[in-house]
């Protein structure tokens, strides 16, 4: 759920949506719930054609779930499509069926937007208006001072962000990261475990310090560290309101250089933090290269259920919180 001031005009809703869901959206529908007036989840999906009766029941149960009073409604409707407004209107149905009310709907088609609630073709043209440019709007500047990166320009740009680096396919850099392979049957787990541990608080220090890149020997032991499931859980509580973005960063750029075999916890513990900073779309395409790297990897199955069972970020992260002391309890005691 990512922080931001009210949403107070259509401008400021079209500039939220791609800081929402990571990327400016096409072929979609986006819906954002509210509570209290605050942005809660966001949602995407591709947008629908010839959806049959009952189609967005499950969509309002996520917004049910998530406890919304209100939400907003953007179709981004395909060149050509003319069923937009009808798209929306099932939608809206469905959301209201449920008991929540629909703030905002509107409707995006060749660069131009309209609202289908407002009446006053003075407000709101049937021609619409020309989408405003992102960079130049008062969300946008919020969230660049907040520390956050501009929306890709697509959901492939999305994917790029978080591809494997021609690092990890280095042989050295493999056989370094695999020296830290944790045995479970090893006399001497509990010493690799309290490592582990150890290396990820270590790591998390020289990133918040920009000493990072000065400690390879550091990254290797935490990626490698990583492939015990109590240093994984170690590192999936970790994190705070108040380091949320160190470990973020060092997450994802862990990912993008942990050896094939290294791959699926790392991927796992950058989903979460995505997940937790409101940015879902990241948070499912890096669950897409943990299953990549194991099929069957256990975190990676859990998270992808709860993410799309529309669980509320706050829910997750209290749920690390309360898994965590267990998990210090088990490595260091």
């Amino acid at each position: 759920m990512s922080e931001m001031t009210t949403l107070t005009t259509p401008h400021d809703l079209l500039a939220a949506i791609p800081f929402l869901i990571g990327y400016h959206p096409v072929n979609s529908l986006v819906l954002v719930s509210l509570k209290d007036d605050s942005i809660g989840m966001a949602m995407r999906i591709d947008y629908p054609h010839d959806a049959p009766i009952g189609a967005f029941d499950l969509v309002a149960s996520h917004f049910l779930r998530d406890s919304a009073q209100g939400a907003f409604i953007v179709a981004y409707v395909p060149d050509g499509a003319t069923d937009g407004d009808e798209v929306l209107a099932t939608v809206g149905l469905a959301l209201e069926h449920a008991g929540v009310s629909i703030r905002e709907s509107l409707l995006i088609q060749a660069g131009r937007y309209r609202s289908v609630l407002c009446g006053d073709t003075q407000c709101c043209p049937l021609a619409g208006r020309e989408v405003p440019a992102i960079d130049s709007s008062r969300i946008a500047a919020e969230h660049v001072i907040a520390g956050h990166v501009m929306p890709f320009a697509n959901v492939e740009g999305l994917v790029e962000s978080i591809a494997p680096h021609f690092i990890c396919r280095d042989e050295n850099w493999q056989s370094q990261v695999k020296s830290y392979f944790v045995d479970s049957s090893s006399p001497t787990l509990n010493a690799m475990q309290r490592d582990g541990a150890r290396a990820i608080i270590d790591c998390a220090i020289e990133y918040k310090s920009g000493k990072w890149s000065e400690n390879p020997e550091l990254t290797a032991r935490v990626i490698g560290r990583l492939s015990d499931i109590q240093v994984r859980d170690f590192a999936l509580g970790s994190h705070d309101g108040g380091s949320i973005d160190t470990y973020w960063a060092m997450w994802r750029h862990l990912l993008v250089i942990a050896p094939p075999g290294f791959i699926a916890p790392v991927a796992s513990l950058f989903a979460c933090l995505a997940y937790e900073r409101g940015e879902g779309a990241l948070a499912h395409k890096a669950l897409d290269r943990a299953l990549e790297d194991d099929a069957s990897y256990s975190l990676a199955i859990l998270l992808r259920r709860v993410f799309t069972a529309g669980w509320p970020p706050l829910a997750l992260a209290n749920m690390r919180k309360e898994l965590h002391p267990k998990v210090c309890a088990g490595i260091f005691n």
